[in-house]
């Protein structure tokens, strides 16, 4: 048997597993890192996060990546270019990292590496010729070959081929680690985009949902970034703050087709960026709006959206709001969320034990896991529903295997 086959063995029957889950969203920040130890699997899982950590994006790699990131048109060169360098780079922040933390990279079981998205169209938002698609670059050989870690990859490819659209996959580890049979649950997450799934206290399977709303932080960053160069996004809202939301220009961003589509679905910066921004003020002829009235407005506007959502497909009354991503740290928009679901507590998922900023980066390090330990490859629905198989599980989105050199 090849050694690094019998080594995939041997890590799958290991009672624990250490594995590197890697999270780089449509934010461009940075890198989340989480190093967590996982028990089990499926509805079994126990996973420890071991240790946590962002690595900032340096400004000329951001650059690079936002050249090919959410366009249509693009240089494909540069996306071959970009490929092998973000993998590699990649690479050079894990070896960084584990030193950092003393940790050997034979110690090291699996790296998960969500990798970067540079293009997301579910079939309903563009075209009707072609079917889903995701695409994510950041080539994981180069990760396991520079590292010497098996590293798993391109996790979202298996959600489509099955008919879903290929996002949002937290519903997997939602459902793993954070079923109750005490409460109906809503874990949120607002990075980006923002996403939701909701999980019934009497853990039914086909009551289970799990949608993007719309924007999260992306219309806010994207604003910001554009008036203030100096600024990545609007820190504790400090400028929405100073701001009015205007209802024309509230109305106008309703307007767009997602929004008329049906729960669940998917979405990213390929709908919500600057021109969706301005398409709406040239229509509700508020161009002439402070930049603090505009981030005032967006702020509500990603409040608002994701109440929307909530109120549309869930039909239990009482549930708790569970928060993770960037957008927590937004005291406007929690604020707006609270006002807008007064009679719904809502806090941060680390009352259950899950730091949310390191939430994504935990999913795709159980997924990881799945892929090398899970029993049951199952299905998706075409509306992107995880569905039961005959052992009563989730279907579960497998990732791609890279052996190490």
């Amino acid at each position: 048997m090849y050694q690094s086959i019998h080594q995939l063995y041997q890590i799958s029957n290991k009672p624990q597993r250490i594995i590197l889950g890697l999270m780089s969203g449509t934010s461009l920040d940075g890198l989340d890192i989480a190093l967590c130890e996982i028990a089990g699997n499926g509805l079994n899982t126990k996973v420890k996060l071991l240790n946590f950590k962002t690595v900032l994006y340096k400004e000329n790699f951001k650059k690079e990546v936002q050249e090919i990131f959410c366009k249509q048109q693009v240089s494909l060169e540069k996306i071959c270019f970009l490929n092998a360098y973000i993998g590699t780079y990649y690479s050079q922040i894990i070896s960084e990292t584990l030193q950092e933390w003393n940790v050997k990279n034979e110690d090291v079981d699996l790296i998960a590496s969500h990798g970067q998205t540079i293009y997301h169209s579910p079939k309903t938002e563009y075209q009707q010729a072609f079917y889903n698609s995701t695409l994510q670059i950041g080539d994981a050989d180069h990760i396991a070959f520079n590292t010497n870690i098996i590293t798993i990859s391109d996790f979202r490819q298996k959600h489509i081929a099955a008919g879903g659209q290929g996002a949002p996959l937290a519903i997997y580890g939602d459902y793993f680690l954070l079923s109750s049979k005490d409460e109906n649950r809503i874990l949120l997450n607002i990075g980006g985009i923002a996403n939701f799934t909701f999980l019934p206290k009497n853990k039914n399977i086909d009551e289970i949902l799990c949608t993007d709303t719309g924007s999260g932080n992306t219309l806010m960053d994207v604003y910001i970034q554009h008036y203030f160069h100096n600024k990545f996004y609007d820190d504790n809202a400090s400028v929405a703050l100073q701001g009015i939301v205007n209802k024309d220009l509230l109305n106008a961003l309703w307007l767009h087709e997602f929004f008329n589509q049906s729960f669940p679905k998917s979405t990213g910066q390929e709908v919500f960026n600057l021109q969706f921004i301005n398409d709406a003020m040239m229509a509700s002829n508020t161009m002439q709006l402070s930049i603090s009235d505009v981030m005032a407005t967006l702020n509500y506007f990603t409040a608002v959206t994701i109440v929307d959502a909530i109120n549309n497909t869930i039909v239990e009354k009482e549930y708790t709001i569970y928060v993770s991503g960037g957008g927590l740290n937004n005291p406007l928009l929690m604020q707006n969320l609270q006002q807008l679901l007064p009679q719904h507590k809502i806090q941060s998922t680390e009352i259950l034990g899950i730091n949310p900023n390191a939430k994504e980066a935990i999913l795709f390090a159980l997924l990881a896991n799945e892929t090398v330990c899970g029993n049951i490859v199952g299905q998706a629905t075409n509306s992107g529903k995880a569905i039961k198989n005959g052992n009563n599980m989730l279907s579960i989105t497998m990732g791609k295997i890279s052996l190490p050199r």
